[in-house]
């Protein structure tokens, strides 16, 4: 009984948890919930896999267990003195030949959709600096820094470590590419919801995008350590209706409205 318990907790473990979270949680174990296609392709991939490399180590441990029980001394007196079988030579080297091109394709493919950015309708350009972000919409003539807002001025329902001043405003059902540099040190623009990470290199441009499907909050973090407050440069997104990024697009720009984040 006590073995079938083990057994059922084990499965719980390797079980994809499907609880909504778009920041790190307490004893969270596992991804954020995806509102993107890259990561929803990549939460499925990552799923796949680990039922394939759970597939793999049961069945390497069954036969391990086969062969101590079956070829032990007391049955083996005079153990075999065969070395090669063909037949078995073949089988174990097909099957994991067969095993990496069925993981190969769509790893492939999910590599190039990472990659390659499609047709985007809103650019943003994220620039890292010790320690803080700068954010700019090329296309609106809108910038803004976004800094972490210290924990004795949070409000209620602000997260620690988390909360900005400024937060970066996206409409859902957009294609939006974000354009990162660096202004001082190697930095990284993080958002887990997102499957979005992209180094921020000084001299560089780097490209990435992302599609957000799900009206919300979405938190990030600088990702390489780049100094002694790498932990202090969160990133926030919000993303809202394209009406209501339109309405915000249109505040930005009116004369009596100084050139913030949201």
């Amino acid at each position: 009984m006590r073995g079938f318990h083990f057994l059922l907790g084990i499965f719980f473990f390797l079980l994809p948890s499907r609880g909504y979270a778009d920041y790190p949680r307490p004893w969270q174990m596992y991804y954020q919930d995806p509102v993107t296609p890259v990561m929803e392709h990549l939460y499925a991939f990552h799923a796949t896999l680990l039922v394939i490399e759970g597939l793999i180590v049961f069945t390497v441990a069954a036969l391990l267990i086969f062969v101590v029980i079956r070829f032990r001394a007391s049955k083996n007196a005079v153990p075999s003195k065969m070395a090669h079988n063909t037949l078995l030579e073949i089988i174990w080297t097909t099957i994991p030949v067969l095993i990496l091109a069925f993981i190969a394709f769509p790893s492939f493919k999910l590599l190039y959709m990472m990659d390659v950015t499609p047709k985007s309708q809103l650019t943003i350009k994220a620039t890292g600096n010790q320690w803080y972000w700068t954010y700019e919409y090329p296309d609106h003539n809108i910038r803004f820094d976004s800094n972490i807002v210290p924990e004795d001025q949070l409000k209620p329902g602000q997260l620690r470590l988390f909360e900005v001043d400024n937060r970066v405003i996206v409409p859902t059902h957009t294609n939006i590419r974000v354009i990162t540099t660096s202004s001082d040190v190697v930095h990284s623009w993080a958002v887990p919801a997102f499957g979005v990470k992209r180094d921020s290199i000084p001299g560089r441009l780097n490209e990435t995008w992302f599609h957000v499907k799900q009206e919300g909050v979405y938190y990030g973090q600088c990702s390489e350590l780049c100094g002694v407050k790498h932990g202090f440069m969160p990133i926030v997104i919000e993303a809202i209706s394209p009406a209501k990024f339109e309405q915000w697009l249109a505040s930005k720009k009116s004369p009596s409205q100084p050139t913030s984040g949201g």
